[in-house]
């Protein structure tokens, strides 16, 4: 058997249990290709499911991690749409953080020809995400309204970029004024940086126009603002709740517990008679939905959106001061970790 490095994590509740490990790693299956990792991409759900605080983690010893780029080392006997030497983009239900891959050949796609490995990490998991939240929840339409929040994030900036293929008129906010010039660079129409103000701050950047669709990342106290100010028929689409993040390297249980009694709260007859609409979105969800994603993917092909943003570069021997920036919130664009 070939063997990989691993960050591999037996007991969830802290980064500091996130060990780097030498195991072996089988040839791949009919289906599958094995990938040699070159950049892997941060995303929260790898933190979350290292607290604990995510569904989806799976039980026992895991490796986190949704998303690689790499080149394609060996391929199953069934596997006709790639070959050896192929450089690749991929999404896995945990498992990225690592030299080596197996993956059903489903869940990649080719790299295009002018990007980067770091730059092939910083796509699907943040485009999926805006696209789906955007144009299949939320129902984009041209010329509508739109809040991003996390705008300087990886799924921010995609969501601005893809809303502005529809001209829509876009708000973004930050927790931090260092990010404005990423807001500015970007093509934001307005910024607002988050503070206790945030609902005089959006009515503001608002003027006189409706607030049609929200792309929610925040929760808490910027959830409720939003609803609020939300047009009748508007949709928020929920993709995150980084109210729930912790900067350590283990969660303030304490202070997430009030968080969760103390979140946001609707009632059904309410929705209806305010005509607003609140959904929520997993992209584990679409790990088995490939013809979804497919579907996505061809549909996202067609918009001009440009090179993913990647904001910072860590060794593979720095992973863990990957995360906690990943973690502190001051990061903008997306977070890669280089392999080799």
């Amino acid at each position: 058997m070939m063997q990989r490095q691993a960050y591999r994590i037996d007991k969830v509740g802290s980064t500091s249990n996130l060990k780097l490990v030498t195991e072996e790693i089988s040839a791949p299956h009919a289906n599958e290709v094995q990938v040699e990792v070159k950049t892997i991409g941060l995303n929260f759900a790898d933190v979350f499911a290292i607290h604990g605080l995510y569904s989806a983690t799976p039980k026992g010893s895991f490796v986190p991690g949704l998303e690689f780029c790499g080149v394609v080392e060996e391929v199953g006997a069934e596997v006709t749409d790639y070959k050896k030497g192929d450089k690749i983009m991929g999404v896995t239900r945990f498992g990225g953080y690592a030299t080596k891959i197996n993956i059903d050949d489903k869940h990649i796609v080719a790299l295009p020809p002018d990007w980067s490995y770091e730059e092939g990490a910083a796509y699907l998991v943040q485009g999926l995400t805006a696209y789906y939240a955007l144009v299949y929840l939320g129902g984009l339409k041209k010329g509508q309204n739109v809040l991003i929040h996390s705008g300087a994030g990886g799924v921010g900036i995609l969501a601005n970029r893809i809303a502005k293929c529809y001209e829509a008129f876009t708000i973004g906010t930050i927790g931090s004024d260092r990010k404005l010039d990423v807001l500015q660079r970007e093509g934001f129409d307005a910024s607002i940086v988050r503070s206790k103000d945030f609902g005089a701050d959006l009515k503001n950047a608002l003027g006189d126009r409706d607030l049609n669709l929200i792309i929610e990342t925040i929760g808490g106290e910027v959830f409720k603002a939003g609803y609020k100010a939300m047009a009748p028929q508007g949709r928020m689409v929920v993709v995150g709740a980084s109210q729930f993040a912790s900067p350590g390297s283990k969660p303030n249980y304490f202070k997430l517990l009030w968080k969760f009694v103390t979140r946001p709260k609707l009632d059904p007859q309410e929705m209806i008679q305010d005509n607003k609409s609140v959904m929520g979105f997993n992209l584990i969800w679409l790990y088995e939905k490939v013809e979804i994603m497919d579907e996505l993917l061809t549909a996202m092909s067609k918009l001009d959106l440009g090179r993913p943003y990647v904001g910072s570069v860590f060794a593979f021997d720095q992973l863990h001061d990957a995360v906690k920036l990943f973690q502190s919130g001051k990061s903008t664009g997306k977070v890669v970790v280089k392999v080799s």
